[in-house]
């Protein structure tokens, strides 16, 4: 009877790992990969990390050349940082992931490719640079530092004379 349990709890056991064996073979490849900034100029920088690739392995997509990925010590992660062809026509693109012994992993639309510089601040300013306001602005700011120094320097040349 104690013989039949163990050999029935080394058959499940085997029947598991040899079930599970399969997917752990499907986790083996990439599983990721992130593109930052998501959003870039044509000619920027952009800096391709790819989990699960820790074997050599690149890069590549239409917006930039093939490049090798350089692992993170320490996991099993790698990056890679490439330059955006300058010309990239704007819009979405994908990147694929190669690494040695692995499937390839491709991201549909990991980052997106736009014309011009990318636009930040408060909703994207289109101005070159300093709009009449602006000068208004830093004009009465001036002004109003002259006449505040010039007020605080009488008074204290008063003050000394008394």
């Amino acid at each position: 009877m104690r013989n039949s349990r163990a050999l029935a709890a080394v058959v499940a056991a085997g029947a598991v790992v040899g079930l599970a064996a399969p997917t752990a073979a499907a986790w083996a490849g990439p599983s990721n990969i992130v593109a930052m900034p998501s959003v870039i100029a044509r000619g920027g920088q952009l800096t391709v990390t790819v989990d699960g690739c820790d074997h050599p392995g690149s890069v590549e997509s239409p917006a930039f050349p093939k490049t090798d990925l350089k692992q993170i010590p320490g996991g099993t992660t790698s990056s890679a940082t490439v330059t955006v062809n300058h010309h990239a026509h704007p819009g979405a693109y994908d990147i694929t992931a190669h690494c040695h012994g692995k499937p390839p992993l491709t991201r549909p639309h990991a980052f997106t490719v736009i014309h011009g510089a990318a636009r930040g601040g408060l909703g994207g300013s289109t101005t070159a640079g300093a709009t009449s306001t602006d000068i208004a602005i830093g004009g009465a700011l001036v002004a109003a530092a002259v006449v505040g120094g010039g007020v605080f320097w009488m008074r204290r040349r008063s003050e000394n004379r008394v």
